[in-house]
């Protein structure tokens, strides 16, 4: 029976929560995964260090596996300064996250005005420490063109501090592929749904709330755009699954809340993804190198076994569907 072996993967972009989901969703992060990026924007959101340790603390204590390393993040706000920005660096932070105000899950705390002179003295200082800033980049326009409108600030930022790197988050329009080869100084995420899916699977049938994410699902051109530059494990751009939890209940009521729950099944489904397409010798390359390289970051070292065998994915964890739910994979765990 084939089978690979991954070598360190990494997550540079997920959602945890906190509380009760955190404690379910948790372990099939630790499971698969020796990093993983944590996004700071719970409620209240991860304003500073302090707050940053002691969330990374209790996601420890959550999913008790010693080969699982949370790399945390802080909120980036106007409050913000050099001092809470250097004791980040002293310890271990790297991470500001940027989200435009509204624009996705807890960005109300987000920036009104990115290019204020208050945001660009924090970005000045973080360019000066050799922080990392991750951008949800969306404006509050029409919905399939916001991630396009908001180019013009990703250019922005990319020759005002050159030396900053900048992460063009969860990118999900074909459009934006060029941008992040314009620029020395810029990089990018793919996640497992937009490379797969596309807007015909939140409402091509019946309205499949489970599947609603932002930034939004594009269209077939887009997915299958995006799936070429993950199958060629494009240097510029790293995995990030921005797998983020919520309860059915939230997904399937008037809330209808923005997330997609694929942490249980994301290194299987990309496995599947990339064996179909002939390109599985490139996953390792897509889930780990890519993201070391990038950010520099040195890995835990852990192996992660998969096996060619089906892989039926639950209808249901623990009052959460995830991505695939009921679908049939032909890789799994060992």
């Amino acid at each position: 029976m084939e089978q690979i072996t991954l070598q360190s993967p990494l997550d540079m972009h997920l959602h945890l929560r906190d509380g009760e989901i955190l404690k379910i969703v948790s372990k099939y992060t630790a499971q698969s995964f020796s990093n993983a990026l944590v996004m700071p924007n719970l409620n209240p959101p991860i304003l500073n260090v302090d707050s940053a340790l002691a969330y990374q603390t209790r996601i420890l204590n959550v999913c008790g596996d010693r080969s699982f390393n949370p790399i945390m993040s802080l909120y980036l706000t106007e409050k913000l300064d050099r001092a809470e920005l250097q004791k980040a660096k002293e310890k271990g932070i790297h991470f500001l996250k940027l989200y435009p105000k509204g624009a996705t899950t807890g960005s109300e705390n987000g920036v009104s005005e990115i290019l204020n002179d208050k945001i660009l003295e924090i970005l000045e200082i973080a360019q000066e420490l050799g922080l990392i800033l991750s951008i949800h980049g969306e404006s509050n326009g029409f919905v399939m063109e916001r991630e396009v409108e908001f180019h013009t600030i990703f250019a922005e930022l990319a020759q005002t501090f050159p030396r900053l790197k900048i992460i063009f988050e969860h990118l999900s329009d074909s459009r934006s592929i060029e941008i992040v080869e314009k620029y020395s100084n810029l990089y990018a995420t793919l996640t497992l749904h937009h490379i797969s899916l596309s807007l015909d699977d939140v409402i091509g049938g019946a309205l499949n709330p489970h599947t609603f994410c932002k930034p939004i699902l594009k269209t077939p051109k887009d997915r299958d755009a995006l799936l070429q530059v993950a199958l060629s494990a494009h240097k510029k751009f790293s995995f990030g699954s921005d797998s983020a939890p919520h309860l059915q209940v939230n997904k399937e009521s008037s809330k209808g809340a923005a997330g997609i729950f694929s942490a249980p099944i994301l290194l299987p489904a990309l496995a599947t993804l990339f064996d179909k397409h002939k390109r599985l010798e490139n996953l390792e390359q897509f889930v780990s190198g890519n993201a070391q390289k990038i950010y520099g970051i040195k890995a835990i070292k852990k192996e992660v076994k998969l096996v060619k065998k089906q892989m039926i994915v639950p209808q249901n964890i623990e009052g959460i569907v995830p991505l695939y739910a009921g679908k049939t994979l032909d890789w799994s765990f060992v």
